[in-house]
């Protein structure tokens, strides 16, 4: 893969310093992690340069972006960093066994399918005790969290009508539903969330 290949987004540049604090405290410190719609790589890059005993698992369904992660990655020359999947969240997901299931802004920008797919999809592939850790812009108790978010959700609407705001309450419901429990919910700059849910010891 070649720099050409190498993609950026702004909100991943801005966000990746906040999201990798939270990480340290969360994650344990050795084992699998899969990161759902890497997108460019920028995450991927900063949270495995910044926790190498942890490997890896960037994933992506754009051909376009799985070759950022690449050249990213090759770039950095990141060993603890597998080749990016093939992943579509509403797509059956690949047999996996993780510690960790990470997801950056992707559930605004999906069908509201997605959210149980995320959930179901996460508890297949955690280990017990294993953490679901999904970061972006939600509504709490169906109300936005500032003037700002309402604006985001209108415009998102309005670009796809199968976009929007999810509610937190729903992710946690539904995360539940698989064995997912609620661990933490953690409020991030530009009124975003990292939501935390642990897999169950429980059968």
């Amino acid at each position: 893969m070649a720099d050409h290949d190498i993609r950026h987004a702004p909100a991943a540049g801005r966000n990746g310093g906040p999201i990798l604090d939270v990480l340290r405290r969360t994650l344990p410190a050795r084992g699998d992690v899969l990161e759902i719609a890497s997108g460019t790589g920028q995450h991927v890059e900063l949270f495995a340069a910044a926790l190498p005993m942890l490997r890896w698992q960037p994933s992506d369904p754009d051909p376009v972006q799985r070759a950022s992660i690449n050249a990213r990655v090759a770039a950095a020359d990141l060993g603890n960093v597998a080749a990016p999947l093939d992943l579509n969240v509403l797509d059956p997901w690949p047999p996996l066994r993780v510690h960790a299931v990470i997801v950056a802004n992707l559930l605004h920008v999906a069908p509201a399918e997605a959210l149980p797919a995320l959930c179901e999809g996460a508890a297949a592939a955690l280990q017990p005790g294993g953490i679901l850790h999904v970061y972006g812009p939600f509504r709490r108790g169906g109300a936005y969290t500032s003037d700002g978010n309402r604006r985001f959700d209108s415009a998102l609407r309005t670009e796809n009508p199968c976009w929007g705001l999810r509610d937190a309450e729903s992710l946690l419901a539904c995360a539940a539903e698989h064995g997912l429990d609620e661990a933490e919910i953690i409020d991030m700059p530009a009124n975003n969330l990292s939501i935390v849910c642990r897999r169950s010891h429980r059968p």
